[in-house]
């Protein structure tokens, strides 16, 4: 197998196809960082509480979630949504299939969710418990103290970590080419089989997701750097 640059220039030829790749899988891992967000502060939430039914059930997720495959995940969460919903044949943009997105989306969400809520118990928890003291003794309830104190301190905690997860969803997106969603991987497949060539559309699709994953990394690098400064001041 050679890797020539008439390839590459036949591959290239179907540079539209991988723009709505990248477009897809952008939009993808927004969705899946916000929804995953909510979630994971969510099942945070249950691991904080007091009620021991409500910790069971987040622990059991979490330990699901992390020990078995996305690819599974993916799987199941598609061919359930499908059975039970029946999805209209809509585009949008003209190219994104809201039957196979939507799935996607979810399955992601709730791979992340169940990442994340630790990072989120963990951020509410290093907060000092003084302030938590310290609030109750001024008179505000729990949840007062939570929202108005704990909240706002571990989200500049958590930030990073979910700036990172970011990042991360990019990456794990390409799993989703498994059900037909039309990101980076699956239009480098799309590729392959119009063209036959099996290297230079992979290539093609490692820039992509490198030229998304690595300014953003530096991005979140940055703003890190200036939030550790302005924790020293």
């Amino acid at each position: 197998m050679q890797i020539s640059l008439d390839s590459f220039s036949r591959v290239l030829r179907y540079r539209s196809l991988f723009g709505q790749g990248l477009v897809v899988t952008v939009l993808l891992s927004l969705l899946t960082v916000v929804l995953g967000f909510v979630l994971a502060f969510i099942l945070a939430m249950m691991r904080l509480s007091r009620l021991k039914v409500l910790r069971l059930i987040s622990s059991v997720y979490v330990q699901i979630v992390r020990c078995t495959p996305m690819m599974v995940q993916v799987l199941i969460i598609y061919y359930l949504l499908t059975s039970l919903i029946s999805f209209p044949r809509v585009f949008i943009f003209g190219f994104i299939e809201v039957g196979r997105f939507i799935p996607a989306a979810i399955s992601l969400a709730l791979n992340s969710g169940g990442y994340m809520s630790d990072v989120i118990r963990g951020g509410i928890e290093g907060i000092d418990q003084g302030q938590t003291e310290a609030a109750r003794s001024l008179g505000m309830s729990s949840g007062q103290t939570m929202y108005h104190i704990i909240i706002p301190q571990a989200i500049k905690n958590i930030l990073p970590a979910f700036a990172n997860e970011f990042v991360t969803i990019i990456k794990e997106s390409s799993v989703c080419s498994v059900i037909g969603v039309a990101e980076i991987t699956k239009q480098a497949q799309n590729v392959q089989s119009a063209t036959f060539i099996s290297l230079e559309p992979l290539f093609v699709a490692t820039f992509l997701y490198f030229c998304l994953c690595f300014p953003t990394s530096q991005i979140i690098a940055y703003f890190e750097r200036r939030m550790r400064a302005s924790d020293k001041r």
